[in-house]
C-alpha cells in the first residue's frame, strides 16, 4: 500500500499552490476530488502545450478526480458540505473570505467535523492588514523582496518559475502530513492557514539577517552568489560553467591546482570568504582569464581531479536530454506524455490528468443525500 491510501481529500483549488499540495497527496495514494467551476479552474486556460492541455495543469493534476459544482447553488453547496463531512482533508485557495461566506470557513468546519484537517492557502496572514490583498506568484515574489535580490545590478527580476506558489504548496503539504500524524495521536483534526508571503519571507531570511544584524544590503549579482565567492559562472572558450568554493580547503585547491596561483591562498584580499566577496571584481578578473583559456571539458576535468564542484549552465533543451532527469508515463485527455517523475516518491499512485468534470456524476451519486 501507498502511505496515504484510504485518505479522502476534497479540494477547491486553482492555479499552482493548492494543486502542488494535493498532487503530492495524490501521488502518495490519497483520493483527491478536485472541485471545479463550470469553465474549469484557472490553470486549465493558461496554454494548450501538452496535446491541448495546459502545461501547468498537466504538471499538477495527475491521478485526481474532477467534479464540476456550482457551489453558489444551494443543492451543490449542500453536496460539497456532505463531501467535506466525509473527508479527512479539505484544501482551498479561493479569494480571502470566500469560504467563510459559503459557511466553509476552516475553523467552523473543524468544529462540525472534529477529525477534519481544513487547510486554507492565502496570500497574506489573515490577521494582518494585508489580509484582503490579491496574491499571485510574481506579486508575492516582488512584495517579499525576492526580486530585490534576484537579477543584475541594473535589473531586478522574478525567479523564472512559480517559486512562491510551489514553496507555498510544499509548506501546505508538510503541514497536512504533520496534522495527520498529530491526529493519529490525539484523534483531532485542525484548521491550518498557510500563506504565500510567509513562504517567501522565510526564504529571504539570509538577506533579512544581513540587513537587520549587519546593516548590509544584499546586491543583485546575476549568475553569482551574493554572499559566497567564488560561487559564480565563468566563461570558458566554448561555454559557461558554474564553480563553487565554500571552505579553506577548496580555496587552496582552486588556487594551487586550477588557477596555478598559490600566492593567492594567503593573499589578504582573498584569504577568507568575506574578503573574497569584498574583492569579487578583482578575483573575478583572475578567474575569467584562467578559465577563458580552457574549454569547458578541460575546466571540468581539472575541477573534478581536484574535488571541486561545478555545473554546466543548462538550457531547457539541455534539461530535456539530461541523463539525471527521471520521467514517467502520463496521460492527458489529448494523448500520452512524459511528466517529470515525483521528486518525493519513486512509486506513486499515478493516473491520468482528468478531463473537466469527468467524475461529476460518480461523485454526485456517491455523496447524494441519504447515500451510504
Amino acid at each position: 500500500m501507498l502511505p496515504l491510501e484510504g485518505l479522502l481529500v476534497v479540494s477547491i483549488e486553482q492555479a499552482v499552490a493548492a494543486p502542488t499540495c494535493t498532487q503530492r497527496l495524490a501521488d502518495a495514494g490519497a483520493r483527491v476530488i478536485k472541485v471545479e467551476r463550470a469553465e474549469g479552474e484557472t490553470a486549465r486556460h493558461y496554454d494548450k502545450a501538452v496535446h491541448g492541455t495546459s502545461a501547468y495543469f498537466a504538471w499538477l493534476n495527475r491521478g485526481k478526480e474532477s467534479t464540476v459544482l456550482d457551489i453558489k447553488a444551494p443543492a451543490d453547496l449542500a453536496l460539497l458540505k456532505r463531501m467535506i463531512g466525509k473527508a479527512d482533508v479539505f484544501v482551498q485557495n479561493l479569494a480571502p473570505g470566500a469560504t467563510e461566506r459559503l459557511g466553509l470557513g476552516a475553523k467552523d468546519l473543524v468544529a462540525r467535523h472534529p477529525r477534519l484537517i481544513a487547510l486554507d492557502i492565502v496570500g497574506y496572514p489573515q490577521d494582518s492588514d494585508y489580509a484582503a490583498m490579491r496574491a499571485y506568484d510574481m506579486l508575492i515574489q516582488a512584495e517579499a523582496g525576492i526580486c530585490a535580490v534576484t537579477g543584475t545590478a541594473d535589473t531586478p527580476v522574478k525567479v523564472g518559475v512559480s517559486l512562491a506558489d510551489v514553496q507555498t504548496g510544499m509548506n501546505a503539504h508538510a503541514a497536512i502530513l504533520e496534522a495527520l500524524i498529530e491526529r493519529s495521536q490525539t484523534g483531532k483534526g485542525q484548521a491550518i492557514e498557510i500563506d504565500m508571503f510567509a513562504a517567501m519571507a522565510d526564504m529571504m531570511s539570509v538577506p533579512l539577517f544581513h540587513h537587520v544584524y549587519a546593516s548590509r544590503a544584499t546586491p543583485r549579482t546575476g549568475l553569482s552568489h551574493a554572499a559566497i565567492f567564488p560561487y559564480n559562472s565563468v566563461a570558458c572558450s566554448d561555454g559557461e560553467i558554474v564553480i563553487v568554493v565554500q571552505n579553506p580547503g577548496e580555496w587552496k585547491r582552486l588556487c594551487t591546482a586550477v588557477l596555478k596561483r598559490p600566492d593567492l591562498v594567503d593573499d589578504p584580499r582573498y584569504r577568507d570568504n568575506p574578503t573574497r566577496v569584498e574583492h569579487r571584481r578583482e578575483l573575478g578578473a583572475i578567474l575569467d582569464q584562467v578559465f577563458g583559456a580552457m574549454t569547458r571539458s578541460e575546466a571540468i576535468a581539472l575541477l573534478e581531479a581536484n574535488a571541486l564542484a561545478w555545473s554546466k549552465v543548462s538550457t531547457v533543451a539541455d534539461l530535456a536530454a539530461h541523463p539525471a532527469l527521471r520521467r514517467v508515463d502520463g496521460v492527458v485527455p489529448g494523448g500520452a506524455f512524459e511528466p517529470v517523475a515525483s521528486p518525493v516518491r519513486r512509486r506513486v499512485k499515478g493516473g491520468p490528468v482528468p478531463e473537466l468534470g469527468r467524475d461529476t456524476e460518480t461523485v454526485r451519486a456517491e455523496f447524494a443525500e441519504g447515500a451510504d
